[in-house]
């Protein structure tokens, strides 16, 4: 399965960007801001195409999609949220519908996961 999050709009303190599965566009993301250097919690990951696995996340107490070998970066996550507050330089997903926030976040999370959990093989995402 292939993820593509295509970064549509890079502003002071987020970044948005349009999902797709398979080529399918499924949501919108919200991300922290690109910077030249990292600002921990405050700064998105590099492009790239990355593995995503699913598994136990300590801080959300459940199973969740994990990007493998981010470089500078550990425990990004694809996770619900509606602002750059709640990302901490992972990926949130929902609706822009409000100027650098998200609605529909948590059910739209669920069908996204929902989706990558049914994935019969290998999951990656690209980033650009």
């Amino acid at each position: 399965m292939k993820i593509t999050l295509k970064r549509i709009a890079f502003k002071p303190t987020y970044t948005i960007g349009k999902l797709y599965v398979d080529g399918v566009y499924f949501c919108d993301t919200l991300e922290d801001t690109r910077r030249e250097v990292k600002i921990m919690h405050e700064t998105c990951i590099p492009a790239g195409t990355y593995q995503v696995i699913i598994n136990m996340s300590n801080r959300f107490k459940r199973l969740m999609p994990l990007l493998l070998n981010v470089p500078g970066f550990e425990g990004i996550r694809i996770h619900n949220g509606n602002n750059a507050s709640h990302t901490s330089g992972c990926i949130l997903v929902g609706k822009n519908d409000m100027v650098g926030q998200l609605s529909n976040s948590k059910s739209i999370f669920e069908s996204l996961f929902q989706i990558l959990q049914g994935a019969k093989d290998k999951i990656t995402i690209e980033i650009s």
